[in-house]
Parts: structure tokens; sequence; C-alpha cells
């Protein structure tokens, strides 16, 4: 299953109950997670098919600030 990561805002277990509705509602991705002990705060996101705009756009919807991790 492919793997994005992302750079984030989502600090916090608070944090984390706001952005679940938005992630959850996306249909590709299959699984999440946040490590908020990683200064970058990486979000990564597993699915098939995942469309990285989406992701980004569903984390903004929520209020939080996410980039593309670089390689």
């Amino acid at each position: 299953m492919p793997t994005l990561q992302f750079k984030t805002s989502i600090n916090c277990a608070n944090c984390l109950r706001a952005v679940t509705p938005f992630l959850d509602a996306e249909p590709t991705v299959k699984k999440w997670s946040v490590d908020t002990s990683n200064p970058a705060k990486v979000l990564t996101v597993e699915g098939e098919n995942v469309i990285p705009e989406q992701v980004m756009k569903a984390v903004a919807q929520a209020g939080f600030d996410i980039e593309p991790l670089a390689a």
C-alpha cells in the first residue's frame, strides 16, 4: 500500500481529535497516524490511489498547517 508523508502542525491529542473526522472522511485513506514526538509532526497516510492534494485539503480544513515532506 503506498505511503505518503507530510509535515504538519498537528501536535497534541486535541489536535488529533480535531483532524480525525476530516482524514477519516477521505475514501482513499485506509490508515493514518501522526508522530507528535517528531519535530516535524509527521503525518503518515496509507491507502490506494491517495491524492496528496486531497489529504492536504482535509488537514487544512481542520485548521492545521500541512506540506509535503521532502524525501
